[in-house]
């Protein structure tokens, strides 16, 4: 692979929108400016990103004017995990190449879809396992065939640290993707067995040390072990052959980093006796990975190449990840199994049975699932969300951060609720007085948007692709597209299908559909 210093690129490389400026993307953002490839930055953060954008000379733009621009030919995505699979597959079906740091996704059949969809549309999909692009890494291979050290049989890596210490994932999905990925490439097939463990020394349902087992069909085993709670810094890759070992050691010096020992296994007398030998350095040319990783995906997308970490491979490792995740809840004491094929839900999530979650929902930090809810597919529930019991979500709805969906909701497809909305369902309720005989029912309607902070009284019926402005105090019926906003709530406009506020000539300024008041007062689509 060539180095970026040393590229004499046959075309002018690739114009890149780095989405997402924080931690890990401020380092994509240097590499890709130094390249000479960076044409803009976006973030949710706009004083971040303008602020980036200021110290690099490229323009801040929303995610949705990068899709526009057509002299913008690929995306590259350090966004949160949980966002990765939205983003990737708007820019893929928006003609752009993608980018994305790991993981792909964090539900298979998400992972499986966005590399269905790269390879439906032409598009290049690489994800950013960082490690397959270090230097020591790629001499690896040739290093065991030029010493003749024979088969693989054991694959062994420790990532520990005393660092950036996490509650919202544990180590595994923190640390672990990357020598999941190297095991992987350098065994050169799928597990036949996984397998995990993990220890929660800080937070009771956050892993804070994790080791994992790993079996292959034909005999090569794998073991990796992260922890963000070691005295020191290592970053050990170990492959034992027949005839010697080999040694990556990221914390050593250049001069250092890789090595070999021809070792041996000799019999005496029918006994297995070991041969030691001294350890041998292997000289590798510096280069920072990072950089070889966004070289090599500029090269793919100019030359329409398939990457070297490719969606498939982000399908592979998750695979491997979330097997072994499922382990570790099964071992673990009191612990819930809630990872599937179908849903993810967050290990500090706790999901009461009987309930039905739909495929591809996500459920997020500390959340509480009560038993006899009906949550459908493609969900996105928050942190610290309360549903149940007893209560009905349609498909597609988004519920963000501290919401409280209580028996007598019912949310139709495709309802937002912002952040800390509030339900009821006693009108006049006393902390000493059981009134559960006397819920009402509030039902919302399709592609209705609940804003932050607003109350829902109990009672009420919000109407299909209404709006509920931020703070109001819904009191009453909602008419169908009706914008409310106050306390109490009342009417002050209509809002279209796609939630934009209509003029005096009820015309979406969004799509550009046309809409009527007709003689029983409510808003209609005027159909084309």
């Amino acid at each position: 692979m060539t180095s970026g210093k040393d590229l004499a690129p046959k075309q002018a490389l690739p114009n890149t929108v780095v989405v997402g400026c924080g931690y890990w993307g401020k380092n994509l953002v240097r590499n890709f400016s130094e390249i000479g490839a960076l044409a803009a930055l976006c973030d949710s953060d706009s004083e971040v990103a303008e602020r980036m954008a200021d110290s690099y000379g490229v323009p801040a733009i929303s995610f949705g004017a990068a899709l526009a621009d057509p002299k913008i030919s690929s995306v590259a995505i350090a966004a949160p995990a949980e966002q990765h699979y939205t983003i990737a597959k708007r820019a893929m079906l928006a003609g752009k190449d993608v980018f994305v740091e790991k993981p792909l996704a964090l539900v298979n059949t998400e992972a499986e879809e966005l590399a269905e969809i790269a390879d439906a549309n032409g598009r290049i999909l690489m994800v950013g396992h960082l490690l397959q692009y270090h230097p020591c890494f790629q001499k690896i291979p040739d290093l065991i065939a030029e010493r003749s050290l024979g088969r693989i049989q054991y694959i062994y890596s420790n990532r520990l640290n005393f660092g950036k210490i996490r509650t919202e994932e544990n180590a595994l999905w923190s640390f672990a993707p990357h020598d999941i990925s190297m095991i992987l490439s350098l065994a050169g097939q799928q597990p036949s067995e996984v397998s995990a463990v993990g220890f929660n020394c800080l937070h009771d349902d956050v892993a804070d040390i994790t080791t994992m087992h790993i079996k292959f069909g034909d005999g090569i085993a794998g073991h990796v072990h992260v922890s963000w709670l070691h005295p020191f810094k290592e970053q050990r890759l170990v492959i034992v052959c027949e005839n010697g070992m080999v040694v990556f050691d990221d914390g050593q010096d250049w001069t250092s980093k890789l090595s070999y020992f021809p070792h041996r296994v000799e019999w005496d007398r029918h006994l297995p006796v070991a041969a030691k030998a001294d350890g041998i350095d292997v000289a590798v040319e510096p280069a920072e990975p990072l950089r070889n990783e966004c070289m090599h995906f500029l090269e793919c997308v100019r030359d329409r190449q398939t990457p070297r970490t490719d969606g498939w491979e982000g399908v592979r490792v998750l695979n491997v990840l979330n097997s072994a995740d499922k382990s570790m809840k099964q071992s673990s004491n009191g612990m819930n199994e809630q990872n599937t094929e179908d849903y993810f839900a967050h290990s500090s999530a706790v999901i009461d049975m009987p309930s039905d979650i739909g495929a591809g929902t996500k459920i997020w930090h500390f959340s509480h699932i009560l038993k006899d809810v009906t949550v459908g597919e493609n969900c996105t529930i928050g942190q610290n969300v309360m549903i149940g019991p007893n209560v009905s979500i349609g498909n597609g709805c988004k519920i963000q951060n501290n919401v409280s969906v209580y028996d007598g909701v019912s949310l139709s497809d495709n309802v937002f609720c912002g952040p800390s909305v509030v339900f009821t369902n006693v009108k006049n309720p006393r902390a000493s007085i059981e009134k559960k005989d006397e819920f009402l029912a509030t039902n919302v309607g399709v592609g209705a948007t609940i804003g932050a902070n607003a109350t829902i009284v109990c009672g009420t019926t919000l109407g299909d692709y209404c709006f509920v402005a931020a703070g109001a105090v819904v009191a009453n019926d909602v008419p169908p597209h009706a914008l409310v906003a106050g306390v109490p709530a009342r009417q002050t406009g209509w809002v279209s299908h796609a939630g934009e506020v209509l003029g005096e000539d009820l015309r979406c300024p969004r799509t550009g559909d046309s809409y009527k008041v007709d003689d029983a007062g409510a808003l209609v689509l005027i159909e084309p």
